[in-house]
Parts: structure tokens; C-alpha cells; sequence
């Protein structure tokens, strides 16, 4: 912080008080002080914030006078009129035994070419009685500004709404429950429970294991109704999945599936004494009451072993008719076959896809899914935005506008702008169709991004609601860049913390701790990307930390990175206490 004499700004104002004070006003004049608080200037978010305070010694203010400091930023033939600080006698009653002192904040846009500049004061001294006044000769407190902030990244990132198709193996469940007459375990194809005969359902599975069907697992569930031995049913259970398992591998064999059996797993399941089957039966049967439901399950979840609570069912006065009703339901194999769902390998969808883009296939030769899955085969944006208008024109779906928005974002990001009205068209339709989409709104803040429109882009960010965590990454990554940009370093570093992380993400969150003085969390940031800018951003905190030996090898780093570095570090006021460091990394 420098100190400034206001002999000059303030010289001129004894000229309006008697000759006989003059030489002594004067001299009073000349141990004036004044502040400016930072120095050099620097610019933040977009404008020039910085405080000047002043001290005035005793007798300098005598009764209805006035002193005002004025503050001038000039930069080439420009000069800007910034604000004053005004000192009135009356507000200051007791200035003739002590200072008086004054502060004030200011601010002034920044505009390109405004640095190098200098910042003036010029002191203005009038008598309040006649409005009399003289001003003094501008005394220049401030030269240049630091531009540090303007390292700020843009940050934009691209949102696709799911294409919905799986790529993956799927597997298809098929089941089929067959029955068996008490204390059985051959298949009677006679026997009729769920209305459809074991024969029916037989010859549906030959057919279908006919069919060839690309199979994983065969898991067949034997069970057995509650009365009879613990031996009897333990072999029931067994027996029953067995005789399943057998009738599948003889139409295997009839079918000649020769070595796809064998990849096959059969798994066996004997539900033998569990009363979980009985007490779903019983639940949904409405043969009986609910407190004769009731009287059942008191035993079942009464003491005893399996074969005795069956056996104190018997005594009961509903035992005849849920043994008649409920008990067959129980005599069971339940058979769930998982099998391949057949697909299109990537490259036909591929190849399909390029075909309707040409023109020489119809647009139902795929669904609107694997359309949209086949953009995400190809590295080429140019044949991905083909794909995505394909989908749009087929479907209408606010997925496809929206990924083809998305699409026109990177070809921006790559650099042609002109793919931003294109995405914004997109964008609108897609928000006609589903406004609240998170993709969408995400998408219309990184074209506002690109555009420089960081108000409404901040705007449309705040209004985003997802719960994709990568959405949601993206945001608070666009987010935080826009804090630092319009100067809201605390804000920007906890929208940070849930970021999703880019090299530019990692620059921004550094620029953020390191212009709000918090230098070691700064430097763990930068120090995580190998590029110049991140090097030149290094040997800044280095300055601000008083160490000249990492300015140096900061710097050097950064120019041997990209020579234009070089002039950029000549004139950088965060170096003016390191020339010889500077000197030296640059030569």
C-alpha cells in the first residue's frame, strides 16, 4: 500500500483563505497522506474496485471550507471521471486540533485499452460561503492495472439425453410352472391347475427350445404342499425339478443343440419345508375368512417342527377345503428360462444408420433408438449431427433436437461459432416439447456461455434441476467459471467443490483461491496442469507470496510453453518487484 503526498491537490485551496495563512496552509498541505488500496488497480469482474482514503492534518479545514478529492482514471486521450471524497468543515468540528480522515470505495468499468493507465486525485478547495473554489494539479496515485482476472476460462459442456437403446447383453425371462398330483413327481400332462394343461405348457416349451434361442440359465424351482414326511418332500422338491430338467434335455438333444447345451447351466432349486409359498397361496385365497386365515398362520409361526404344524392344520374346520384349493398350487416345478435378447451387432446399426442419413434406407429400418445409439459410435461430429436431424425428422423426440444442439456445441467448442444459432434453434424445440429438461437447460447455458452472455447464462444455470450427477457436474462447472468471471470467488469455489473436472475447470477453481488470497490451494490447482497458462498462473502466486526463485521457474516454464508469454510477463505489474527474475526467465 503506498502513501502519496498532497501537497499539490490540496496547495491550490489556500489561495481562497487570508495571504497571511498561505505559506502555512501550504505547508500543512505537504503532510497531507493519501491511500489507495489495491495499488496497481486491478480488475475484477469486469470492473476496476478499489478504495482511497485520505488524511487531512489539523488547521487544514477551517469553518466553511471544503476539500474535495476528485478521482480521474486516463488511459491514452480517454479519462474517466471515477468519484470523489469530500471533506465539509461542518463534519468535522474539532478539525482544527485533529486529522481528519476519509474513506471511500469506487469502481469504474473496464473497457479494452484502459491499460496501461494511470489513476489521478486532484483537490478542489472552496470557500462554502460564496461557492468560491480552486482546484490544484493532479497528482497521479495509481499507475497501470493488474489483469490477472482475465485468465478466467470459458467453461462450456454438453449434455446428450439418453438414447434409451442398451448395447448390452439383455436377457429375456420366459416362465412356465408345471404341476404334479400329490406325492408324484412324473409329469401327469393330463393334470390342469392354472387353467392350461402340463401338455399345453409342455409343447409350448418344446417350441420354444425349438426356436433355438440363445440360452444362459435354466433354473427350475421344485416345491412341494405342506403334508407328508420331511423325507417324502425332500424328495418330491428334487424329484419334481429333475423330471423338468430332464424333459429340457431330451428336446435338446431332439433338436440338436450339440455343443450350445453345454454352455447352458441348469440350476436346481428344492424348496423343501417353507412355508413362505403356503402363506403367499393363503394370503390371496379367498375361500376362507380372515380370521380362518388367521388360525393357519398362528400355527405356522407357533412352535413345533414342519410336519407337526401340518398336522395341527388337519384338526382344522377349513383344513379340507384349502388342502382341495390351496394345496395343488403348491405341487410345483417353476421353470425360468433367461435367454439372449437378439440384436443388431454395433456395425449393422452403424451401417444402417449411415444408409438412412443417405437416403438408402428407410428411416424404420432401425428404431429410433438404435438411431440415436449410432451417433455415439462415430468420432465424427459432422456424421453425429447428421444422425441426431435424422432421428429429429423421424421422431419429433426433444432427445434428438436436443443431442443434435449438443452436437453443434462441440463443432463451436472446436471452433466454428457458427454452430451456435443452429444450437440455439435446436435448443428451442426442445424446450418447446420439454422446457424442464435439465439437458436442454444445460445446453441453452453453454451456448450463452460461448455467446459471452454470462448474465443469462448464469441465469439459466441457477434455474437447472437433475438428478444425474454428471448433469449436475457440468453445472456447477459452468457455474463456478461464471462466479469467477463477475468476481464471486467464494461463491464460485463451493460451486467448485461438486464440478465435474476439465484442465479449464482446474484453472478457474485455481483462479478463484488465488484471488481471494487463499495461495496454497491456488497452487495445488494449478500445479495439476501441465500447460502454460497454469505455469504463468503459478509464478503469479509465487509474486503475491514473495517468492522470487518460483517466479522464476514459473515463468520460465510458461514462456518456454508459449513464447507469447514473454511481453505478456515484460509488462505484467504482478511482477514489478521481480524484474530481475523476470528478466532472467524470459531471456
Amino acid at each position: 500500500m503506498k502513501k502519496f503526498n498532497l501537497a499539490m491537490a490540496f496547495a491550490a485551496g489556500a489561495i481562497l483563505l487570508s495571504g497571511c495563512k498561505l505559506d502555512k496552509m501550504i505547508k500543512l498541505a505537504q503532510e497531507n497522506d493519501l491511500q489507495v488500496n489495491p495499488n496497481p488497480l486491478e480488475v475484477h469482474g469486469g470492473d476496476v474496485p478499489f478504495e482511497v482514503s485520505a488524511v487531512l492534518p489539523p488547521k487544514i479545514l477551517p469553518s466553511n471550507t471544503s476539500f474535495t478529492l476528485n478521482t480521474i482514471y486516463v488511459y491514452g486521450d480517454q479519462e474517466v471521471s471515477v468519484g470523489a471524497i469530500e471533506f465539509q468543515a461542518s463534519d468535522f468540528p474539532n478539525s482544527s486540533s485533529t486529522t481528519s480522515r476519509k474513506a471511500s470505495n469506487f469502481s469504474f468499468p473496464y473497457q479494452e485499452g484502459m491499460n496501461p493507465g494511470t489513476l489521478y486525485v486532484q483537490g478542489v478547495a472552496t470557500d462554502t460561503r460564496n461557492g468560491k473554489s480552486k482546484q490544484g494539479e493532479r497528482l497521479a496515485v495509481a499507475q497501470g492495472l493488474i489483469m490477472t482476472s482475465g485468465w478466467v476460462k470459458d467453461v462450456a459442456m454438453t449434455s446428450y439425453a439418453e438414447h434409451g437403446y442398451n448395447d448390452k447383453e439383455e436377457l429375456i425371462p420366459t416362465n412356465v410352472s408345471f404341476y404334479f398330483d400329490q406325492g408324484r413327481s412324473n409329469l401327469r400332462t393330463s393334470l390342469t391347475y392354472d387353467g392350461k394343461s402340463n401338455r399345453a405348457k409342455r409343447d409350448e416349451l418344446s417350441g420354444f427350445i425349438a426356436e433355438k434361442n440363445v440360452t444362459r440359465t435354466v433354473t427350475i424351482t421344485g416345491t412341494h404342499s405342506p403334508e407328508g414326511s420331511e423325507t417324502i418332500n425332500s424328495d418330491l422338491s428334487e424329484d419334481r425339478a429333475k423330471e423338468i430338467e430332464k424333459f429340457y434335455r431330451n428336446r435338446m438333444d431332439r433338436y440338436d443343440y450339440k455343443g450350445a447345451a453345454d454352455s447352458i447351466d441348469f440350476i436346481l432349486k428344492p424348496v423343501i419345508q417353507d412355508w413362505a409359498a403356503f402363506k403367499a397361496a393363503l394370503a390371496s385365497y379367498d375361500g376362507i375368512s380372515a380370521d380362518e386365515k388367521k388360525e393357519y398362520n398362528n400355527i405356522m409361526n407357533g412352535s413345533g417342527s414342519f410336519v407337526e404344524k401340518e398336522k395341527e392344520m388337519q384338526k382344522l374346520s377349513t383344513y379340507k377345503k384349502v388342502f382341495n384349493d390351496v394345496y395343488p398350487g403348491l405341487r410345483s416345478a417353476k421353470t425360468e428360462v433367461l435367454t439372449v435378447k437378439p440384436k443388431k451387432s454395433n456395425a449393422e446399426i452403424a451401417v444402417l444408420a449411415k444408409a438412412i442419413v443417405n437416403g438408402d434406407a428407410d428411416a424404420d429400418t432401425l428404431t429410433i433408438e438404435e438411431l440415436m445409439f449410432s451417433a455415439t459410435l462415430t468420432p465424427s461430429l459432422e456424421e453425429k449431427a447428421s444422425i441426431y436431424k435424422a432421428a429429429a425428422d423421424k421422431s419429433g423426440m426433444w432427445q434428438a433436437h436436443n443431442n443434435l444442439a449438443a452436437t453443434h456445441i462441440e463443432m463451436a467448442l472446436k471452433g466454428d461459432k457458427s454452430k451456435l444459432d443452429g444450437a440455439s434453434t435446436q435448443l428451442e424445440i426442445a424446450a418447446n416439447k420439454n422446457g424442464s429438461a435439465a439437458e436442454v437447460q444445460a445446453n441453452m447455458a453453454a451456448v450463452q456461455v460461448l455467446q459471452g452472455d454470462y448474465d443469462a447464462a448464469y441465469e439459466t444455470l441457477g434455474g437447472v434441476s437433475s438428478s444425474s450427477n454428471d448433469i449436475n457436474g457440468k453445472v456447477s462447472a459452468m457455474k463456478g467459471a461464471v462466479e469467477v468471471r463477475m468476481a464471486e470467488y467464494d461463491k464460485a469455489k463451493a460451486s467448485f467443490t461438486s464440478a465435474k473436472n476439465t484442465e479449464n475447470v482446474m484453472i478457474d477453481r485455481g483462479l478463484a483461491h488465488l484471488l481471494s488470497g487463499d495461495y496454497k490451494m491456488a497452487d495445488a490447482e494449478f500445479k495439476q496442469v501441465e500447460r502454460a497458462d497454469a505455469y504463468y498462473l503459478l509464478a503469479v502466486s509465487a509474486a503475491r507470496q514473495n517468492n522470487a526463485a518460483d517466479v522464476g521457474s514459473n515463468l520460465k516454464k510458461a514462456v518456454d510453453a508459449e513464447p507469447s508469454y514473454k511481453d505478456m510477463a515484460l509488462n505484467d505489474l504482478e511482477f514489478a518487484n521481480y524484474a530481475d527474475a523476470v528478466n532472467e526467465a524470459v531471456k
